[in-house]
């Protein structure tokens, strides 16, 4: 009989975006509870994170970004994705546009590009595709069909959902499997230790519940190019404390990664 009552999954998302942000998601993964990585393949530090982490036994997905950094389209095929410095848009442009301004067919581009980036890196398909904090439907409707076409195992956002507004029992199905969503990242006050305390509180019985981290340490770059910082380090700390990993297994709760779903 299986001694595991309940499982969560344990992501980290954004390797790639500065070289301080690689380490301490290397430390995560390495001295820590990470076993799903995602990637962002556009970005000047991504082939340094890459390398740090490829040979580790976990999962790696792609991170779709559309938000920081550049596209690996040429610009002047995705104007609406992009400034008049060819960057893409960035984040705070998403949250307070009025109406959904990306253009399908343009992001189906660079969600293109950005696979195939993927496929370079690690001469495989990613164990899971998802995207990085925007909410667009026209964006979203484009990573399911870009899914679907290449059998990739996507990992979206409920209807009507965004990355940072997640409603209480949110969930998505991830190749039949029923995932509960936890993140609290973006929220005041956030606390990674009360997050988690309160995600293995309310554990689901008909799925998995997966809680999303963004571990790094900071460097120039991410403090001038993000608007997360201090939890990135706040999470380190929960995510490499054996104390929490101690607390799971007397718990008898499974750690399960996407390649598992």
């Amino acid at each position: 009989m299986n001694q595991f009552l309940k499982k969560v999954l344990l992501r980290a998302d954004d390797l790639g975006y500065s070289e301080a942000v690689n380490y301490g998601m290397e430390k995560a993964v390495k001295e820590g509870l990470i076993q799903s990585v995602g990637v962002m393949v556009n970005m000047p530090a991504t082939e340094h994170g890459v390398n740090l982490l490829k040979n580790e036994a976990i999962a790696f997905g792609q991170h779709t970004n559309i938000c920081a950094g550049k596209p690996i389209t040429p610009a002047q095929l995705i104007p609406s994705l992009v400034d008049d410095m060819g960057d893409f848009k960035s984040s705070k442009v998403y949250r307070n546009a009025k109406t959904d301004f990306v253009v399908f067919d343009e992001v189906m581009l660079e969600i293109e590009a950005q696979y195939r980036r993927f496929l370079k890196l690690f001469g495989r398909k990613p164990d899971y595709f998802e995207g990085h904090a925007v909410a667009s439907e026209n964006f979203f409707k484009a990573m399911e069909t870009f899914a679907n076409k290449h059998g990739l195992k996507y990992s979206g956002l409920p209807e009507g959902e965004g990355p940072n507004t997640l409603s209480s029992d949110a969930f998505i199905w991830v190749n039949g499997t029923k995932v509960y969503l936890w993140m609290e990242a973006m929220q005041p006050d956030y606390n990674p230790y009360l997050s988690l305390e309160s995600m293995l509180d309310n554990l689901h019985n008909d799925g998995v519940d997966m809680m999303i981290f963004h571990p790094g340490y900071l460097d120039d770059y991410i403090i001038k190019h993000s608007s997360l910082l201090t939890p990135r380090t706040l999470e380190i700390t929960l995510l490499t404390d054996p104390a929490v990993k101690e607390m799971l297994d007397q718990l008898q709760i499974q750690q399960v990664s996407y390649q598992d779903l």
